[in-house]
């Protein structure tokens, strides 16, 4: 029998949609005949210490070789030769999105991270990616083989259809405050539209990068936005359903999604959505469900709001389809069993 151990950097308890994945992959591969442990790496990851790496390599070198190890992407793409070179047996790369893509990062630090990432893929025995764009994007930039590489999608639980609040018009934004999410470009597409009576909730963590929650307060001070935008924090899964039952409209301004859990989530509960199409994000909400802009155009940003907040029938006929299309999504059951499949060496 296949044990699995899944080598994660940091808290898995943390509220990100890669360790969420983790989460429930882990908690369901028993089912399928799949026991799994969890070797903690260190914190820093991907921007770990010299020391951190000595450690991590100390760890993996510890480990049981007849068990097949996966590692995060937030750590495997930021391993040294020195670490890949501990790891022995079959080990699996689990890729959420690629690290050299992490909006703000200088220039150097993203040529480097590219090189490590391709490094450590091509030691990979097998990459799971989360969505068909992760495996477009390591297939042509990382020269890795398509038939190395399996697409696991998110999960997404069943939810009762929001019902909305309609005066004031609620916007609801979902996900830690990142560089990438592009939370500052929102406020800043959202303040000519003033004559419209609209809310906007942003519900993530707040810890993740000060900078960034600097510059999206920063933004909501220059527009006198302090009573129309709530950076809500990280909440409990009770208030973030209470959020998303109210919500007239969801928003994303990502920059890059590497599948966009929270869209998903969004789909299940039949909401309109506006979002910039960056990464996958344009896959995981097509067309019908979500008027679609150019991931870091602020005016197209404004325009698709403008239309969604002043358009019931418009926001009724996307809720429609965003209804419709979160009844096909991927159960978390489904994406448990293609992760079995690949550990236990079967075709997905």
């Amino acid at each position: 029998m296949a044990e699995a151990v899944f080598a994660i950097p940091g808290d898995l308890k943390a509220a990100t949609g890669g360790y969420a994945y983790d989460r429930r992959v882990i908690e369901l591969l028993p089912d399928f005949g799949v026991p799994v442990s969890t070797l903690a790496l260190p914190v820093s990851f991907p921007n770990p210490t010299d020391q951190d790496l000595e450690e991590t390599r100390r760890i993996l070198a510890a480990r049981n070789p007849d068990s097949v190890l996966v590692v995060d992407g937030l750590a495997f793409g930021a391993f040294s030769e020195s670490v890949l070179g501990a790891i022995k047996g079959r080990v699996i790369g689990l890729i959420h999105h690629p690290l050299f893509l992490e909006t703000g990062l200088p220039h150097a630090r993203k040529v480097e991270l590219k090189e490590s990432e391709e490094l450590a893929l091509k030691r990979a025995n097998h990459i799971v990616v989360t969505s068909r764009a992760t495996k477009r994007i390591v297939t042509s930039h990382m020269a890795i083989s398509p038939d190395k590489i399996t697409v696991a999608e998110p999960g997404t639980d069943p939810a009762q259809r929001a019902t909305g609040t309609g005066a004031p018009l609620q916007i609801l934004a979902v996900g830690a405050v990142l560089p990438r999410k592009g939370y500052d470009l929102l406020v800043e597409a959202l303040s000519p539209l003033t004559d419209i009576d609209w809310r906007l909730t942003i519900a993530g963590a707040l810890d993740r990068h000060p900078q960034a929650v600097e510059a999206v307060q920063n933004a909501i001070h220059t527009h006198g936005l302090e009573d129309r935008v709530t950076l809500a924090g990280k909440v409990v899964p009770a208030t973030l359903e209470r959020f998303y039952e109210s919500a007239d409209l969801f928003v994303s301004a990502s920059l890059f999604e590497g599948y966009g859990m929270v869209l998903a989530e969004a789909m299940s509960r039949g909401l309109p959505i506006v979002l910039a199409a960056g990464g996958a994000a344009a896959d995981t909400a097509g067309e019908a469900a979500a008027l679609h802009v150019e991931a870091g155009n602020v005016p197209e940003l404004t325009s698709a709001l403008r239309r969604a907040l002043t358009d019931k029938k418009l926001r009724d006929r996307l809720a429609d389809a965003a209804w419709e299309a979160g009844r096909t999504l991927p159960t978390w059951h489904e994406t448990a069993r293609r992760f079995a499949a690949v550990i236990l060496g079967l075709k997905p």
